[in-house]
């Protein structure tokens, strides 16, 4: 909920902490009357008590982020396919071994527990048996080694406490690892955190490269610690093509731009452990012990608050180019083979000719000119926020076979009717004006899965308009108008 109003002389707009809860309870009424869940409404007051109500089902809703305006969703059951399905599988053997990890993590037992000076009461282990049940129920095959851990100890919690034995996590047991896959199957593919944040977002290839697949989350992935905060550590049974069955990755809540790769097998983890508890690498509090890895740079991600610098890390995934007065010249980033993510922040080019060999998925970019022909037939190119200072011609976009997501809004396009010759498009983001040009000719895009309106001053009513035009139903919208 979002929301404020305005006073004549304050500097800033004031929020709604003492009618929220009023809000809430008109939203719950309107939900139980129509049906409707989750509602998504507006409401306009005025100081003269004057207002008008608008509601409907969040198949219309309001977009606070970049651009604002509303977003129409047209197939609620569409998800974006993630680029790491596309990847070739693994076919490398598993790097775990039963016997030595077993070894090894009584040796980290034994070692911590000279540390603490006293043994770590952990629970009983598991037997064979259950270990082959807990893998038909989830329907997967547990590594050698992280099986060999459970005919140790089911997992490192006593009650409600962890020992967070595995890298500073909290190791699942049995039965609980089995939740957690059955609890989350549903989401396993991707968590689906709406098209306004999803129609441009990147997955980036974690370290080492091509490893792990470059998905938010994965079937293959079987969690078996926690972070007890939304993070998990997994052992990925679906590797990429240079990964192994039975490695470790980080995933979870805080991993929204891709997994990360830990260990190749439980087994090398177990001797990293060792290996820190024997540099001193950790931190001892009472009876708890606290592993202390040195900072990693991933190189995933670099801000960029000017011009680019002369030398680019080959190894940057992302660059975010920020209020630059001038033509940025985009060459420099042409050894940066691994680009996944350009934006263009407040900021203008001029050719966009360096991006033609790179992989870019995600480009926003302010265009001096309109010359999209560097982006003919580019085949990583998914989606484009678009702005222009001269009109620009589409027909390039044709070609660039994964292109799903287009924002318009930005720029100048005299002919709107090429998109209807773009069969992959899901996510288009256009003006008022420009959805009445592409709807007074028939050229919505046909796989259109979700649409937005943006401008200044478009209103509820307006987007309901568009999505009836859209083919929507929208006649049981709710409408009120009144004066407190």
């Amino acid at each position: 909920m979002t929301g404020g109003y305005t006073v004549p002389g304050a500097r800033a707009a004031m929020g709604l902490p003492e009618i929220h809860p009023l809000l809430m309870e008109l939203a719950e009424v309107i939900r139980n009357d129509r049906g409707w869940e989750p509602v998504s409404w507006e409401m306009d007051c005025r100081p003269s008590g004057e207002y008008r109500l608008v509601t409907f089902t969040d198949a219309v809703g309001r977009v606070t982020g970049q651009g604002g305006g509303y977003e129409v969703d047209l197939d609620p059951d569409y998800r974006l396919p993630q680029p790491g399905l596309r990847q070739e599988a693994g076919t490398a053997a598993p790097a775990g071994d039963p016997e030595l990890a077993a070894m090894r993590f009584r040796s980290y037992l034994e070692r911590r527990a000279a540390i603490l000076g006293q043994a770590e009461e952990l629970p009983p282990p598991v037997t064979v048996a259950a270990l082959d049940d807990a893998e038909r129920r989830i329907g997967r095959t547990l590594p050698a080694d992280l099986r060999a851990l459970y005919l140790i100890a089911d997992g490192d919690g006593i009650g409600y406490r962890h020992r967070y034995l595995i890298e500073n996590n909290g190791w699942l047991s049995l039965e609980s690892l089995v939740a957690e896959y059955t609890d989350w199957r549903e989401w396993q593919d991707r968590p689906w955190f709406g098209w306004d944040l999803e129609w441009d977002a990147v997955v980036f290839d974690t370290t080492p490269a091509g490893t792990v697949r470059r998905c938010g989350g994965h079937p293959g992935w079987i969690r078996f610690a926690t972070g007890e905060d939304g993070n998990y550590l997994a052992v990925d049974m679906d590797p990429a093509r240079d990964g192994r069955p039975g490695q470790v990755i980080a995933t979870g809540r805080d991993y929204d731009d891709g997994p990360v790769y830990v260990a190749d097998s439980i087994t090398s983890l177990l001797q990293q452990h060792l290996e820190l508890l024997e540099q001193g690498s950790y931190e001892k509090y009472d009876d708890h012990i606290s592993l202390r890895r040195p900072a990693c740079d991933f190189g995933t991600q670099q801000i960029i608050g000017g011009p680019i610098p002369d030398e680019v890390p080959p190894t940057l995934q992302a660059v975010h180019i920020n209020d630059v007065t001038g033509i940025v010249d985009l060459s420099p980033l042409t050894v940066a083979s691994g680009l996944r993510r350009l934006h263009l922040n407040r900021s203008t080019t001029a050719d966009l000719t360096p991006v033609r060999g790179l992989p870019v998925e995600s480009l926003r970019v302010a265009l001096d000119g309109g010359d999209l022909t560097p982006l003919a037939g580019h085949p990583h190119l998914a989606s484009l926020d678009l702005g222009t200072t001269a009109p620009a011609d589409l027909t390039p976009l044709r070609t660039a076979p994964n292109l799903h997501g287009l924002d318009l809004s930005r720029a100048d396009v005299p002919d709107l009717t090429v998109l209807a010759g773009l069969p992959n498009l899901r996510y288009l983001a256009l003006t008022q004006q420009q959805w009445a040009t592409l709807l007074d000719h028939g050229k919505v895009p046909p796989a259109l899965a979700a649409a937005r309106l943006t401008g200044d001053g478009v209103t509820f009513d307006d987007a309901l308009a568009l999505a009836s035009r859209l083919c929507l139903e929208t006649n049981d919208a709710l409408r009120v108008v009144g004066s407190l």
